[in-house]
């Protein structure tokens, strides 16, 4: 009978003890799988941020997938998201231009960037830099507009390829500083640079984060940021508005949803991203990468593509740039 309590104790200790260890992996089961799109390849700017997002929600999500669908510019995750139940287990992250350039672009888009996706959060902003190559040698945006307008096949910047943020970015400024610049494509970044660098070209339009390093070591200048701040990188660096042009032109990365998230899941997934854009490593980690966290609310994100939209639309019209 003693061996039968003994055996009975023994057994209910290993109940006891099997649900302690079950019950966590049913806790982690209770949270549905988070997927994040990527419209990118791994290792790339979008694909490093994202994978930094999944590792700061995943105490509120469990399990999270990061999965990379590159192609198109994006447009295959954009699509995969659009088609997605809208259950909040799938979403995407992407740089603004298939969301603020595209639907100016493109002569037929196979997705609504308004209509077809709900917005969740402005994950952070970054911005570019004019920067001077040694063709050009002008060591501020003066000197810019008056060697343009004195010598105007001086005024080459280099992009990589037509209808890029880099390309509007020029045209933008054309319009905004009065004077006219000469647009070279590029079959991507590395050769624009390549060409800069070279003396065969007198400017680029560049990613902060991307050019500091070559305007520290004195290759390139930066002459102005094209933000409405100056950028933590460059700090001796002026704003365009500072130089005397009104222009403000950024870029950003955001979350996205398809539409019609229900407002509980919504307000769930806002939460998680603006208190993880507030925590001390994120940020951190988000400026050593050349952004400025955001972590908006959906309303916030919504009214700045609004604004972005509408800010593009005019310089892409003057390109007369249409792509199928």
């Amino acid at each position: 009978m003693n061996t039968i309590r003994h055996l009975t104790r023994r057994a209910l200790g290993l109940v006891a003890l099997s649900l302690a260890v079950i019950t966590p992996s049913l806790q982690a089961q209770d949270k549905p799988l988070l997927k994040i799109l990527v419209g990118f390849p791994p290792g790339g700017s979008a694909d490093v941020l994202a994978r930094m997002v999944a590792d700061a929600l995943r105490d509120d999500f469990g399990t999270i997938v990061v999965d990379n669908k590159p192609g198109a510019g994006g447009r295959i995750a954009l699509n995969m998201t659009k088609a997605a139940k809208p259950d909040g287990q799938t979403v995407v992250i992407l740089p603004s231009g298939p969301m603020v350039l595209f639907p100016h672009v493109y002569k037929k888009l196979d997705y609504d960037a308004v209509k077809d996706f709900t917005p969740i959060s402005q994950i952070a902003r970054f911005q570019f830099g004019v920067v001077s190559g040694p063709a050009s040698n002008v060591k501020n945006m003066a000197e810019m507009a008056a060697k343009a307008k004195t010598d105007p096949a001086s005024a080459s910047y280099g992009t990589p390829g037509a209808g890029t943020l880099p390309h509007f970015m020029g045209v933008l400024m054309e319009q905004s500083a009065g004077i006219t610049l000469n647009h070279i494509p590029f079959q991507g970044g590395a050769p624009a640079n390549n060409a800069l660098l070279g003396g065969h070209i007198g400017y680029k339009f560049d990613v902060v984060s991307e050019t500091a390093e070559l305007h520290r070591s004195g290759k390139v200048r930066i002459i102005a940021v094209t933000g409405a701040k100056r950028d933590a990188q460059v700090p001796e660096v002026p704003t365009l508005q500072e130089s005397g042009i009104n222009m403000d032109a950024t870029a950003w990365f955001a979350m996205y949803g398809p539409a019609g998230l229900p407002a509980e899941v919504l307000s769930r997934l806002e939460k998680a991203m603006m208190k993880m854009a507030r925590h001390p490593a994120m940020k951190e980690k988000m400026v050593k990468l050349g952004y400025e966290p955001i972590g908006s609310n959906s309303a916030d994100l919504a009214a700045a593509q609004k604004a972005d939209l509408a800010r593009w639309e005019k310089p892409i019209k003057a390109t007369g740039v249409q792509l199928d």
